[in-house]
């Protein structure tokens, strides 16, 4: 029996030993309990199973790890794996256990970063809500008396929830202990609520958390536990069982008499890496704060005063003196002084000068003494207080993790005169390094990846690329899915507008005046009012608005259309579908947050199920969420609710038309926060719709630098804008009159500038959707000149199409995105990165920069990127390396194509995609390069420039026009076949 036993123990014994480092085929090294799989030289996969369970199914992110064979090296030293390929360096040391910022290191492009960061809350130590692992659920900040950066908010869905990692120091009983609030819920109930608890993943045991004054009342619920000596994972979870609607502050793991603490459990920060002063022990009455743009990481610690103190714990420290930058802002005080300020680091004083404003950050160096291996860097201010904001720390580094691009749930709201949009950062960062933690995500069909207990398992890709972000773009590709391309005809013109509309309407008046003013039109979207029962989540289309839905659909693509549906996710109780519904859902749709009506858990295959049954009796090609404030969404651990459904939506149509990114459940209608699943899933389904945004020159504006920024961020290529703007914001009279609710009013409009430069910037976006809350958007509706110019604008868009198109199709097979900031290309060009706000490229070859100040004739500054640059309209030629202010009417805008680029368009104007006809090449003289037009029956015409003739692979017998653009002239030759002249004829 003795003997029997024994095999077990020493199994699990041998778990907690280190190993030989093993390599494996295909790039792959093994450790004892991690492993890591080079997928690319700027790729390699972290993966730590204490069991030594590795995972290598696809998960919902990650469809797929088959990269090219890459060359590397691995070997043992000093007690170190240290693996190396052509552009990063990976050490780890051995035997260690999970990874943390001490014992996993990154090198790269001359950074040095800890990648991962793991908090383990020991008996006695504050764990914070935001340190733990989340499901479903956003950090918030919005009610006072919370520690740390925030709280955790709502537990508003099934299976919402935290998990913890402590370290019990002894074996025997625990309390749990939970900081929360419970006021009153977005159900209108304020009474007891509960969670689930469960340790380990054992069974769950229900914890009640009583009634608070109010949502800024703070309270704590406490459970006994068993806990043996060591690490333990403590979920606090909602259950099927559960009510939820709380928030949760932190929680602490306490034995004995222990009060609650008020010291944080942090993990340390790596020696010669750089530190975010948020991921610090902090105390007084300084906070975390993220209101001002330009921080590195999740935010700052504001306004340092006297008493406060911010300690970050420092590993791996050589003895010595070492230099010790501070990322810091200095604006106007609260004691209302802008001077130059002083910190205490370690008791040195450590001048800070000003800076502009509270959104303009600078760095100070000071020199520490500290002793070797591990100490504390401990920042103080004098009683007068110190009166900055510290971002971050860096230790013998002074290199920011600072990112490029970001992305949100939706812009709704935004007004372009209330700051900045909060973005959630993404792939890309200025110093060339990013993780993207897989560990949360779900297998790939949704189904939870199994529980592990107690055994700690991480599983992360450690992107290196320096700057060469291409290289970055294109692994995120490969590994979780490149951009879909839509169909060609969503490239083109759309026409949507928030106004009653009846097929009689489209058919008899919209449609004609399109075709009688010359402006193309390629997509209908009929927007919410067709509904019969209730015009917002009604599931037929109104008899009297749209007697024969099939017939108004046969005939829209009669006229070379395609028509989308606007959806609502949730069903009034006394719909005529309602009965069916609930039938199909066996029973299981519940009560939603809006009157009467009922919502759909899609994580559930009978929800589901009723839910797409419903669209089968309303005829469309794709359909359009427009989601806000239902309460569907989806109770699936491990994949973000707008993915998911997204999803299906895709399966229903040729695409998605939706939101993405997050759920209504967290973070509410804009969803600004970011869901731990992340966005990767997204751009493999959906045209992203950015919401409701107000119709300013600020919005204008914004929306430049938004689109490249979106897309450098996820991956996500397709992004659609309200052109024009959701939410007037002018009061200026329109062209029509609507009923509202039983009143006649008028549309409105934008001033006719406005109108005209929105529509320019809409024609080289991804996606060109005219758009508005019962405002004017057709050019008609304007003054001549705005007419004319959108007129123009709207053909041009129109005749790029096959250009759009092509680049749709690269941006799936790179991964570089349609819309792109100048950095992507150039690199190592200051220039290209303060820029990102005011231009951006179309592919490669075109840049635009469009105008966004009022005036018939309006100036932008523009840098022009390396090589030579042809304006599209003037003909006028800019050096690369310069800068110069272009000017341009209403009927024209700054735009550029670079010598050697390659731009097809159309020949002539037509009416919609489905009409087709010739093409025509722009090319600029003397020039090399080179494009790849891809055509919707999958064929591929490589076209190259070798200076004065076209080639043209393979033959094709279609008929060539080109244009070549030389000095500031034109000159047009035809030609068919394989090779055409471009020489000037003498």
């Amino acid at each position: 029996m003795r003997k029997r036993a024994l095999v077990p123990l020493l199994a699990l014994l041998t778990l907690g030993l280190p190993a030989p480092v093993t390599a494996q085929p295909n790039g792959t090294v093994i450790s004892g309990q991690a492993r890591f799989q080079v997928l690319s030289p700027t790729l390699i996969r972290s993966e730590f199973a204490g069991e030594r369970r590795f995972e290598d199914q696809s998960t919902y992110n990650v469809v797929n790890r088959t990269f090219p064979r890459t060359a590397y090296t691995s070997r043992v030293s000093d007690g170190w794996l240290t693996i190396t390929t052509s552009a990063l360096t990976l050490r780890y040391r051995v035997g260690s256990g999970p990874f943390r910022a001490d014992n996993l290191e990154l090198k790269s492009g001359g950074t040095t970063a800890s990648p991962w960061r793991r908090v383990v809350c020991a008996t006695g130590q504050l764990c914070e809500a935001e340190d733990t692992a989340r499901e479903g659920v956003l950090v918030a900040a919005d009610h006072p008396g919370h520690s740390g950066s925030g709280f955790v908010a709502g537990f508003t869905y099934r299976n919402n929830g935290i998990t913890a990692t402590v370290r019990a120091s002894a074996a025997g009983r625990h309390r749990v202990v939970v900081k929360y609030a419970n006021g009153q819920g977005g159900d209108g109930k304020h009474e007891n609520r509960t969670l689930s608890l469960s340790v380990d993943g054992q069974a769950p045991r229900q914890l009640t958390l009583p009634a608070t004054a109010d949502w800024n009342s703070w309270q704590q619920v406490s459970a006994d536990v068993d806990l043996s000596a060591g690490e333990h994972r403590v979920a606090l979870t909602r259950g099927a069982a559960d009510s939820g609607n709380v928030n949760v502050d932190s929680l602490a793991l306490l034995s004995g008499d222990q009060g609650y603490p008020a010291v944080r459990a942090i993990d340390d920060c790596r020696f010669g890496t750089t530190c975010e002063a948020e991921n610090g022990v902090v105390s007084g009455a300084a906070k975390i704060a993220d209101e001002h743009a330009g921080f590195a990481g999740t935010g700052f610690v504001a306004e340092l005063v006297g008493g406060t103190r911010l300690t970050q714990r420092v590993s791996s420290v050589p003895a010595g003196t070492h230099p010790v930058t501070l990322r810091y802002a200095n604006g106007v005080g609260g004691d209302g002084k802008h001077e130059t300020r002083t910190v205490l680091v370690n008791g040195q004083a450590v001048t800070l000068p000003i800076t502009a404003d509270w959104k303009t950050w600078a760095t100070a160096t000071a020199s520490i003494s500290l002793p070797a291996g591990t100490s504390d860097l401990t920042i103080t201010c004098p009683d007068a207080g110190c009166h900055v904001n510290l971002d971050t720390l860096g230790i013998g580094n002074s290199v920011q993790h600072l990112a490029l691009g970001g992305y949100r749930r939706s812009l709704d709201g935004y007004t372009g005169n209330n700051g900045d949009p909060q973005l959630t950062p993404g792939l890309l960062y200025r110093d060339g390094w990013y993780l993207l933690d897989d560990t949360p995500s779900a297998l790939r069909n949704g189904t939870p990846r199994g529980d592990r207990g107690a055994q700690p398992y991480q599983d992360g890709y450690v992107f290196g690329y320096g700057t060469n972000y291409k290289a970055a773009l294109g692994d995120l590709a490969t590994l979780t899915g490149g951009p879909k391309v839509l169909p060609q005809w969503a490239y083109g013109v759309w026409y949507s507008e928030y106004i009653d509309r009846t097929a009689a309407d489209f058919r008899d008046r919209v449609l004609p005046a399109f075709r009688q003013h010359g402006v193309p039109l390629d997509v209908l979207v009929v927007d919410t009012d067709f509904k019969a029962h209730n015009l917002w989540n009604g599931w037929r289309m109104d008899q009297a608005k749209f007697p024969d839905p099939q017939g108004f659909l046969d005939w829209a693509h009669g006229e070379g259309l395609h028509s989308t549906l606007n959806i609502h996710p949730s069903i009034q109780g006394d719909d005529p579908d309602f009965a069916q519904a609930q039938a199909t859902a066996k029973g299981k749709l519940a009560r939603g947050s809006c009157t009467n009506c009922y919502v759909f858990d899609w994580a559930d295959p009978d929800q589901l199920r009723a839910y797409v049954e419903l669209h089968r009796k309303m005829p469309t090609d794709f359909w359009w969420l427009d989601w806000c404030c239902d309460g569907s969404g989806s109770s699936m651990r491990g994949v973000t609710a707008d993915s998911w459904i997204n999803e299906q939506y895709a399966k229903m149509g040729s695409f998605a038309f939706s939101r993405g990114f997050g759920s209504l459940q967290a973070g509410g209608y804009s969803g600004s926060g970011p869901l731990p699943t992340g966005p990767w899933a997204e751009k493999r389904t959906t045209l992203h719709f950015t919401g409701d945004t107000s119709s300013t020159w600020g919005t204008l504006k914004a929306t430049i630098g938004y689109t490249s920024a979106e897309g450098v961020a996820t991956g996500m290529s397709n992004i659609s804008h309200d052109i024009g703007g959701h939410n007037d914001t002018t009061g200026l009279r329109g062209s029509e009159q609507y009923l509202d609710n039983g009143q006649l009013r008028w549309t409105t409009k934008l001033p006719d500038d406005l109108y005209a430069r929105w529509v320019q910037l809409g024609a080289f976006q991804p996606i060109t959707r005219l758009h508005s809350n019962h405002s004017d958007r057709l050019p008609w509706q304007y003054g001549p000149a705005a007419q004319a110019s959108a007129t123009k604008f709207l053909n041009l868009r129109e005749r790029l199409v096959p250009y759009l198109y092509s680049v749709a199709e690269q941006a799936q097979r790179t991964g570089v995105p349609m819309v792109r900031p100048a950095y992507i290309e150039y690199p190592g060009s200051p220039e290209a990165y303060s820029t990102v706000d005011s231009q951006f490229l179309l592919g490669s070859d075109l840049l635009v920069a469009p105008i966004t100040t009022p005036g018939d004739v309006g100036s932008t500054r523009v840098w022009f990127p390396p090589g030579q640059w042809t304006d599209y309209f003037t003909g006028q030629v800019y050096q690369g390396n310069t800068w110069a202010t272009v000017s341009a009417g209403l009927d024209t805008m700054p735009v550029f194509l670079r010598s050697g680029g390659v731009l097809v368009e159309r020949s002539a104007d037509v009416a919609h995609d489905v009409a087709g006809g010739p093409l025509t090449v722009h090319v600029t003289a003397g020039a090399t390069g080179e494009f790849t037009l891809y055509e919707e029956n999958g064929k591929r015409t490589r076209i190259v420039q070798a200076r004065d003739h076209l080639l043209v692979l393979p033959a094709s017998k279609r008929d060539w026009k080109v244009v070549v653009h030389d000095g500031g002239s034109t000159r047009t030759v035809q030609g068919s076949g394989a090779v055409i002249s471009l020489r000037a004829p003498r």
